[in-house]
């Protein structure tokens, strides 16, 4: 492609509405303009890259046997309803939702589940049609609050997803190892860093999942991880040891006054003890899908906080308990959501595990006691410091099972850099930023089960199916490689995913020599293979430089003084070093590169 006759304009300061690098250099490059809020056109170059990533994904999961297909991006809102998540994503706003002409209501797909498993339901039939693994690459829609960042986190994004469906357990793992092996080769093959983390299932739910970080400084969620390799996963579902809880000095239970001690911190100073020592508690009121408002309190050591992702998850599982299938929301009961079921004022910073559900107001909505739960750091405490109920007032050298009692122990305490890891406690846990590219998950029956999707087993009984769920963001993994890579003068392109391999720039048009020379050059890469773009503006060198810097292209060929010795320049984009190469070897040395860098 000549960039004469291409859409090509590139800026030269960074556009108002970017924020991190990779939104900027992918507006100043020409690579995709913004039509609205999270709503970007990809442009010539970015296509290019867009349909690179796309071959890979699809080479891979051919690879595995998986067969493409295409789901609708309307669905009725009867399958969602059918497996509970019509209200939450609603509740969420994650799910664009209209009505058509009759009135019967619609979403358009951030995912596909639903959609495949009523495919499922209604074609397979027998045991012997499974394993079975159906992909598609679609564009998918997510009302974000708040659109950033891009592709990063628009309201319009491509997506691989694919969905398997077996006979047992043990099929659906040989199936997830073959898709968590696929998407390390995808990642590899884009030539990104990237880390493989155990990860929390979210909306989509099963029993496990893993995400595929691509690692940048940008990166919106935290990886946890340890140097010997044996370890790493997301924030939101990292394990680990704490620190160990320094002894605690109090040997009788009794109250004490600790005014104005409704922080760890001023409590410490207060008493002279130390937050280890200390179980504080805190309130969440949690709303489940039927409406029904159940108040949660999460006793948890001093100097921890709670993971809510991991609250969240214990909720889901007693869900049921309350006549429910899934919770909507989560929050901290504060000063101002109490007075909607408070039956008069709490000692807000001083509550104690055995606060009393006569606090709770009698109504129908209302879960008439707290569902108390205790983290795992509290369980071992001795002689602790706690909230007495009372404004101003702590009990000291509490214990479990003579003056309070123990809840369910769960695991709900936030994982920290620094934490000893749980399969070495010498080892210990660092953290880097992550960009979610892929998710993959063992989904179980959860949603065969909801719609009724069956099979014959050998044995003729009927049976839910097991499912697996794989996604990948195409346009997300495409920016995440800018952001992973790049300088100050502009995008760095890995080579197997870049728009071009080579740019041949004309210094002076002027010159009949150059311009011969770039002609025939840019004919004899292209009929190699190589795809190449002529740069034949009639623009000044320095700006033709800029912007073959500027798009990332990995290898510009200049046609300029060393034409003489019947040479070119060949300058790398990823470290600027410059080579004169003889234009007889130069397809040869550029195919060699090429398959160097694309192994």
């Amino acid at each position: 492609m000549r960039l004469s006759q291409m859409l090509f304009v590139t800026l030269r300061e960074d556009p108002a509405e970017a924020e991190i690098p990779s939104h900027k250099l992918l507006l100043r490059a020409g690579y995709i303009r913004r039509i609205g809020s999270g709503v970007y056109a990809y442009l010539p170059l970015m296509w290019r890259v867009l349909k690179k990533v796309t071959q890979i994904v699809r080479e891979e999961m051919d690879a595995t046997g998986a067969q493409e297909c295409l789901l609708p991006q309307i669905q009725p809102a009867e399958l969602w309803q059918e497996s509970g998540r019509w209200d939450t994503y609603k509740a969420e706003g994650i799910l664009f939702n209209l009505k058509d002409r009759q009135g019967r209501e619609l979403g358009l797909g951030p995912t596909h589940e639903e959609v495949i498993t009523a495919v499922a339901r209604d074609m397979i039939r027998s045991y012997r049609q499974l394993p079975l693994h159906l992909y598609q690459v679609q564009t998918k829609f997510r009302d974000e609050i708040r659109p950033r960042f891009g592709l990063m986190r628009g309201r319009e994004f491509i997506m691989k997803d694919g969905y398997s469906f077996h006979s047992d357990v043990e099929s659906l793992k040989e199936t997830y190892g073959q898709m968590y092996q696929a998407y390390t080769n995808i990642l590899r093959r884009s030539g990104l860093t990237f880390r493989a983390v155990e990860a929390d299932s979210g909306a989509i739910g099963g029993s496990g999942s893993h995400e595929f970080m691509v690692l940048a400084d940008a990166g919106e969620d935290e990886v946890l991880y340890t140097e010997d390799g044996k370890y790493a996963a997301n924030v939101e579902k990292a394990i680990a040891l704490p620190p160990e809880a320094v002894a605690s000095a109090f040997t009788t239970g009794e109250v004490k006054d600790t005014p104005n001690a409704n922080t760890i911190e001023a409590l410490c100073q207060q008493l002279g003890c130390d937050a280890t020592t200390i179980v504080k508690n805190v309130l969440y009121q949690a709303t489940f899908d039927n409406g029904q408002l159940v108040l949660v309190l999460v006793s948890i050591r001093g100097d921890q906080a709670v993971n809510e992702v991991k609250l969240v998850n214990e909720l889901s599982k007693v869900a049921a308990d309350y006549k429910a299938k899934t919770v909507l929301t989560v929050a901290i009961a504060d000063t101002e959501t109490q007075s909607q079921w408070a039956a008069s004022p709490l000692p807000v910073g001083y509550l104690g595990p055995d606060l009393a559900d006569s606090l709770i107001q009698a109504k129908p909505n209302v879960a008439p006691k707290f569902l108390r739960l205790a983290d795992q750091t509290v369980v071992e405490l001795k002689n602790f410091v706690t909230g007495a109920n009372t404004p101003h007032q702590h009990l000291v050298g509490a214990n479990w099972g003579s003056s309070l009692t123990l809840a369910k122990a769960v695991d709900v305490r936030k994982a920290t850099a620094g934490d000893r890891a749980a399969h070495d406690p010498t080892q210990l846990l660092k953290t880097a930023r992550g960009i979610e590219i892929g998710h993959i998950f063992q989904l179980g029956t959860k949603y065969s089960a909801a719609l009724g999707a069956t099979f014959a087993t050998e044995q003729g009984e009927e049976s839910p199916l097991v499912m697996g769920c794989y996604g990948v963001g195409v346009s997300r993994l495409a920016q995440a490689a800018v952001e992973q890579s790049h300088d100050k003068d502009g995008i760095i392109w890995p080579v197997a995913i870049a728009p071009y391999h080579a740019i041949v720039v004309i210094p002076n048009l002027k010159e009949a020599t150059q311009v011969e020379a770039a002609e025939q050059i840019y004919q004899d890469l292209n009929a190699a293979g190589i795809e190449t773009l002529l740069d034949d503006r009639d623009e000044r060198p320095g700006v033709k430089f800029k912007d073959s810097e500027l798009i990332g292209i990995p290898y510009r060929v200049v046609t300029g003084r060393s034409l003489a010795q019947g040479k070119v320049e060949v300058v790398k984009r990823a470290d600027k070093t410059a080579v004169e190469i003889p234009i007889t070897e130069l397809v040869a040395t550029l195919k060699a590169w090429i398959a160097e860098a694309v192994q």
